[in-house]
């Protein structure tokens, strides 16, 4: 057996043992189409696993290789496991376990892909559902697009893959000059923590994270935490939630774009840890950021292409409540608060960890998803929350507002 890492908000990381390679899909194509949902800021698609069972997977540009994370699905079919692999948790000390399945066929949008070798987890360790609010089964990894030239739209929710071949760089982009390592696509920009104070950094362009830009603090002799941040999770990853830092860096280049004030996450990487697979990385570029942009990304030729959309001036709006939520339930169509801050508007009114919420603002909780909840506590400074939670059977009334917290 052979230990690997799959890291933090549902990027992964695994030596290519067992990677195939491009498997001649459509030979003939130019370019295929890949329709996409976004949700709670994850890229989220529907693949037909073994054209049997219409599964949504997070297409994933952080992801080596394809995960199938709901095992029932492949035990149902009844597929043999050729392998056994040890996996490390996003905490990089839990130790989890996944297996090998091959000549899987997969179908999303126009691509099919007719012998594909994936892992399955043994378990759920994703919790998906809980985090993002939706039901999602898997990773679409870079082993399936890893030799193509990907554009992502998030304007019109809309992947497209292309046969370097066929792919004309369009005039009104920039080009910006990225490394592919691993399959892994990484730029290499400058950061700001503070006014004159420029740090140059290699971030991981990765559709699989939830977040702005997560910085790994102890990769970098001047990255470290800014003044004013919040402890708390950063997110979630395979294992679990990650504990970290939240706060804010002056300014971010992506390209020419300068990009300011970003919310951004600090994690410290375990001291013990073999860093040497984080590829010399210093952090994540996210989805909260990546999707102010038209994103092309050259595989072969090692080049993004960007263009900023309609979204690039929209100011990225922090929690301002200080609570963390997650759905649960069998439909995900009720609410938990899954941790409260010290110190913040929610922690003051009196809520509590394990919380279940009736209502927000007179809207209750069959009419909210994970996604408006979140929307509302993001609001601006200022505006009232009126909450009913369930607290041990009991119904109770609590009422904050919300401010900036970083």
């Amino acid at each position: 057996m052979r230990t690997v890492v799959l890291f933090l908000f549902f990027s992964s990381f695994l030596n290519p043992v067992f990677t195939q390679g491009f498997l001649g899909i459509n030979t003939d194509f130019k370019r295929i189409d890949i329709p996409f949902e976004y949700e709670n800021n994850l890229i989220v698609v529907e693949v037909v696993f073994n054209k049997v069972f219409p599964l949504k997977f997070i297409f994933d540009t952080g992801a080596e290789n394809t995960i199938l994370a709901k095992k029932e699905f492949a035990d149902i079919l009844g597929i043999p496991y050729e392998r056994e692999f040890k996996l490390m948790g996003a905490d990089m000390k839990t130790e989890l376990t996944a297996y090998l399945i091959r000549n899987i066929h997969l179908h999303t949008g126009e691509l099919v892909m007719p012998r594909h070798s994936m892992l399955v987890l043994d378990d759920d360790y994703f919790r998906f559902e809980e985090v993002a609010g939706l039901e999602v089964h898997g990773i679409l990894g870079a082993d399936i697009f890893r030799n193509l030239v990907v554009k992502i739209n998030f304007e019109r929710k809309l992947i497209t893959l292309t046969k370097r071949r066929h792919f004309k760089p369009p005039k009104d982009y920039e080009s910006v000059p990225i490394e592919i390592v691993r399959s892994k696509p990484y730029l290499i920009t400058n950061l700001n923590l503070k006014q004159d104070s420029t740090v140059k950094v290699k971030l991981l362009i990765d559709s699989g994270a939830m977040v702005t830009l997560l910085v790994n603090t102890n990769t970098h002799p001047d990255l470290h935490l800014p003044p004013n941040v919040l402890r708390g999770n950063l997110g979630a990853g395979l294992g679990g939630f990650i504990e970290g830092y939240i706060g804010r860096i002056k300014t971010l280049e992506f390209g020419s774009y300068q990009i300011n004030e970003i919310v951004a996450n600090f994690q410290e990487i375990d001291s013990m840890m073999d860093v040497s697979i984080l590829n010399g990385r210093h952090g994540i570029l996210g989805n909260q950021l990546l999707k102010k942009f038209h994103l092309i990304i050259d595989y072969p030729r090692e080049t993004l292409y960007l263009k900023a959309n309609r979204k690039f001036k929209k100011s990225i709006e922090f929690d301002k409540s200080g609570i963390v939520v997650i759905a649960a339930s069998v439909h995900l169509d009720s609410y938990l608060i899954h941790e409260v801050i010290p110190g913040t508007p929610a922690a003051e009114a009196g809520l509590l960890r394990g919380d279940k919420i009736i209502s927000i603002n007179g809207w209750p909780q069959g009419f909210l998803t994970l996604g408006s909840i979140n929307k509302i506590l993001r609001k601006k400074e200022g505006k009232r929350i009126r909450m009913r939670i369930r607290r041990d059977g009991v119904k109770m009334v609590f009422s904050f507002k919300l401010r900036n917290l970083i």
